[in-house]
């Protein structure tokens, strides 16, 4: 979701004391700003290096793409509002160790690509574009925003068995709604911030909802659904997440952590551990995290921390798809599903696996 500086707030703000609409116009503005970009971080730059890259045209900008393994089956990754495909990096080698080819993009005004000013519809065409190279995805991983792009694209033009929104929304309406709230607009600017967010998408609220709402309008009933949300997510509260999970059923389960936030969720060994099982099991694999021995893929998972890809495919053999011990990032964690599941044994230690447990 779009953060805002705060001279940039108490500008629009003091706009609207003398016309909403104009502080509306301004917001809308900044809404679809992407400046300053994500730098790599040093700890993703081997994975970042290690990538295969290439080029797309996005409504005419040029994109930058990435490309690791050469597995058999393929997993789409999705960046959220000024992020970059290197924040996948721990996931992507837990993938191509998986025997998985894995592709991504820096959307337009992120990471390498260029532009200024982006939205939700380059998201769309650049996945339409690697669809028609590489697919079909066996596995959609989209964060933030990115996880508002997967629902969207596995619901009309790229079908998947398997999606994970990892700290998202089921629809556009809960990242208007923060950004809004980050910037205390009145009722009036919110109104014209809503009005400028349709016109930029050539839509009336009617077609924004049946186009981008998962929750409303859900996922085919073939694809299951791995929503993950931290309690303490600043940036973007989970309270769209779990009606998002209540509109699958049984076709989804909800992973909630505490102290992660908005983005350390990326790389917590309990959010890829779930991840990784529903890539090579689905929801089966999902809820026997519960009771998988931990030993192996800790040791394989230090190894590869560090390293990139290549490090990543050396130990595919060995590793296996359990949770880590030693995490570097913990998080105590539940996974609801939407039905009755069995409660975990008394001596689980609940930051090194998943409990298929109902909520507190």
């Amino acid at each position: 979701m779009p953060s805002v500086p705060a001279l940039l707030a108490r500008t629009i703000q003091t706009a609207a004391a003398v016309s909403p609409r104009l502080a509306g116009d301004l917001a809308s503005r900044l809404f679809f700003t992407t400046t300053p970009r994500m730098p790599v971080r040093d700890v993703d730059a081997p994975t970042h290096g290690d990538a295969r890259r290439g080029r797309l045209t996005v409504r005419g900008i040029d994109v930058t793409t990435y490309e690791w393994g050469a597995g058999p089956r393929t997993a789409l990754l999705l960046h959220g509002w000024r992020g970059r495909a290197s924040q996948f990096a721990p996931l992507v080698r837990e993938l191509v160790a998986e025997r998985f080819r894995v592709v991504s993009f820096d959307a337009p005004a992120h990471g390498s690509s260029r532009g200024r000013h982006t939205d939700i519809r380059d998201w769309v065409d650049a996945t339409e574009q690697l669809q028609a190279a590489y697919g079909p995805f066996a596995l959609i991983v989209g964060h933030s925003f990115g996880a508002l792009a997967a629902t969207t694209v596995a619901r009309s033009t790229v079908g998947t068995p398997a999606v994970v929104a990892i700290a998202g929304a089921a629809g556009p309406d809960a990242f208007l709604a923060e950004f809004a709230h980050e910037l205390r607009l009145d009722a009036a600017t919110r109104t014209r911030l809503a009005e400028r967010f349709r016109q930029r998408l050539g839509a009336d609220q009617a077609t924004v909802t049946a186009r981008y709402d998962a929750a409303r309008h859900p996922l085919p009933d073939v694809t299951s659904l791995l929503v993950v949300h931290d309690r303490d997510d600043r940036r973007m509260p989970d309270a769209d997440s779990l009606r998002l999970h209540e509109a699958h059923g049984d076709r989804s389960r909800l992973l909630r952590t505490d102290d992660l936030g908005h983005t350390r969720a990326l790389s917590a060994d309990i959010t890829l551990d779930a991840v990784v099982a529903l890539a090579v099991g689905g929801l089966v694999a999902v809820d026997a995290l519960g009771t998988a021995s931990t030993a192996s893929t800790g040791r394989h998972r230090e190894a590869r921390r560090t390293s990139g890809t290549r490090a990543a495919a050396a130990t595919t053999t060995a590793a296996t798809s359990t949770a880590a011990t030693n995490p570097p990032v913990t998080s105590t964690a539940a996974m609801v599903p939407n039905t009755a599941m069995p409660s975990p044994p008394p001596s689980a230690n609940p930051t090194s696996w998943i409990a298929p447990t109902w909520p507190a």
